[in-house]
């Protein structure tokens, strides 16, 4: 989310879009640009610095309200693109203003000194667009400042996070607008026990849907105010609820709120946010006493590495002569399951649509002992260089699947609707839009229990509390937090799956396997 031009509009696809997906540059609109130099300024300092300038929009926020409170500002900015100073000096920054702006890498370069102010919306790249190099540069950059290991699935804008602290001077603020998957990845654990225990978090600022700062993306943005100050134990959690640059203003940097704002302000406990997520409301309810992963293990659907390829219609399979023995049934699109079920009538009514079904699964047959027609396939595969793909290259041989049994529950983790478990009466494998939910006892009465709870309304509120939030109310669940999911307990109780799991506490069944 880095800054450009707040002349341009974001581009909602094509070229333009995945352009600035590899820059992570995504505009910061003026209202959330004045609120942050609010909180960074309120101590009148000589300097300010912005590590990811993009189009100047954060500096000339702060030029402005210096000037308008009469004291000295010198603006200091960092960027990777030769473009930012031109954006910046299209914002209305001057020749004087630009004179300490220099491209230069803040990750791996960083500044000479500490600055009292930073201000910053950092570039929103995720892991998979690192280069392999690069991410291993900066998880060992991670791993000495923080003294902890930051999983190799963090963003660039987690590393700015810890530089941006790193270069804050003792007694200074940072304000830092960030997606909210910073709070709720693998990493995210370790890197906020850093941050809490070193740093003093003053504010972090949600926003409500009418006022999301980036609507055009599917991401929530929060901004963390800090101090390089000792922690403190709470801090204010704000929902912003209209798009008023002096009321956020006035809540982050500790003034009298006006009266009319909308806004909503609750004091919470860093202990609780830690437990609980800072991208997520606070939560006072009692922990629950079964979580998913005490009755089922979660994995991931199949990657097939090329869907085209592998995964077709019966009719094509027919056509190609792949007998239905070298085939199993699957389900690759969350819309195509749009009910809490699937059986054998939603795969027909699939195949009548001309959405693919079969998955071509020839596990355990010697190349020479499959039917010529399905040798010539593979050929073409070949010929068509699969095999060099980067998911199916370290397949031996390069056509064989991952093994999965059809899973008797399905999870599809995120979608345009909302985020549901599935009951899989037609045995399909899903493909990676889905998670596999495998119970732990394969006893058909414990399945119809577990389902029961899973499917309930209350066990489906509680994934906010374990997945990554996206824009549109959308819920992004990996497997290892799916099992974290907690179940009520009063589900658990009144299924009578509790007191199964009494009874088989100490079995290697249902626990150990």
């Amino acid at each position: 989310m880095n800054t450009v031009s707040p002349l341009s509009e974001v581009p909602r696809s094509g070229p333009e879009r995945e352009a600035l997906r590899e820059k992570g540059q995504f505009w910061t609109p003026a209202w959330v640009a004045e609120a942050m130099a609010a909180y960074v300024l309120q101590d009148e300092p000589a300097s300010i610095l912005d590590p990811a300038m993009g189009g100047g929009a954060l500096l000339m926020a702060s030029k402005r309200l210096a000037q308008s409170r009469g004291f000295d500002l010198a603006l200091f900015g960092r960027d990777i693109d030769p473009a930012a100073i031109p954006l910046s000096k299209l914002a209305g920054l001057s020749p004087g203003d630009l004179a300490n702006m220099e491209i230069r890498d803040f990750l791996l370069d960083p500044p000479p000194r500490q600055f009292p102010a930073i201000i910053v919306n950092p570039p929103y790249i995720r892991h998979h667009r690192l280069l392999p190099a690069q991410k291993r540069l900066l998880s060992e950059y991670a791993q000495s400042a923080t003294g902890r290991r930051i999983d190799g699935r963090a963003g660039l804008h987690v590393y700015f996070l810890i530089r941006s602290l790193q270069t804050l001077a003792p007694g200074g603020r940072l304000a830092f607008i960030v997606s909210a998957d910073i709070c709720e990845g693998v990493f995210a654990d370790a890197l906020w026990r850093w941050v809490c225990s070193t740093y003093r978090i003053d504010a972090v600022v949600t926003f409500a849907p009418e006022s999301a700062p980036f609507p055009s993306l599917d991401t929530n943005a929060l901004i963390f105010c800090i101090q390089h100050s000792p922690p403190a134990e709470s801090f204010d959690w704000v929902e912003c609820r209209e798009q008023a640059p002096e009321a956020l203003a006035a809540i982050i940097a500790h003034r009298n709120t006006p009266a009319a704002s909308q806004n909503t302000v609750r004091r919470r406990r860093v202990r609780e946010a830690l437990q609980t997520g800072f991208s997520r409301p606070p939560s006072d309810e009692p922990a629950s006493q079964y979580v998913l992963g005490d009755f089922a293990k979660v994995m991931r659907g199949l990657v097939t590495g090329d869907n085209g390829f592998f995964f077709m219609t019966a009719a094509r399979a027919n056509r190609l002569g792949i007998p239905e023995t070298l085939l199993i049934k699957a389900i690759g699109r969350t819309r195509d399951v749009p009910e809490a079920r699937i059986d054998d009538s939603d795969i027909e009514r699939l195949e009548t649509l001309g959405r693919p079904t079969r998955l071509l699964y020839v596990n355990g047959t010697p190349f020479e002992q499959l039917p010529s027609t399905v040798q010539d396939y593979l050929r073409i595969g070949e010929m068509n260089g699969l095999p060099q793909k980067t998911l199916i290259q370290t397949r031996k041989p390069w056509y064989k699947m991952e093994n999965r049994q059809a899973p008797p529950i399905l999870f599809a983790y995120l979608g345009r609707r909302s985020s549901r478990f599935i009951r899989n009466r037609a045995n399909v494998v899903p493909l990676t839009s889905f998670l596999c939910v495998y119970p732990k006892q394969p006893e058909p009465s414990f399945e119809e229990m577990l389902w029961d709870i899973l499917d309930h309304p209350d066990t489906v509120a509680n994934l906010s509390k374990v997945g990554k939030s996206y824009g549109g109310g959308a819920v992004k669940v990996e497997p290892r937090a799916l099992e974290r999911l907690p179940l009520p307990d009063h589900l658990i109780s009144a299924t009578g799956l509790g007191a199964l799991a009494e009874q088989r506490q100490g079995s290697l069944d249902l626990f150990d396997q």
